[in-house]
């Protein structure tokens, strides 16, 4: 009698195991990467706002604050006209 006590506590274990594995780690997972990737978009959407704001203070410091918008709204006009005429 004591041999299927411990047959079926290995068999509980067994199967608590295989649930575990198969829903609790693959959301654990999942909200770890999820996670990880709100903070990457974070990081790198303030990189480019820094890189943005440095650009424009490099540029505003041998031309003026008019100059400077002229100048990247120049450039960005050239590039969505380059994007319009490459369209499909």
């Amino acid at each position: 009698m004591q041999q299927y006590a411990t047959k079926f506590a290995d068999l509980v274990e067994q199967v608590a195991t295989k649930v575990k594995k198969m829903t609790i780690n693959r959301v654990a997972q999942a909200i770890r990467l999820t996670g990880l990737g709100i903070l990457v978009a974070t990081l790198g959407f303030t990189a480019l706002i820094f890189l943005a704001w440095a650009i424009f203070n490099a540029l505003k410091i041998p031309l003026t604050t008019a100059g400077t918008f002229a100048v990247i709204g120049a450039v960005l006009v050239g590039v969505g006209g380059f994007m319009w005429f490459k369209r499909a």
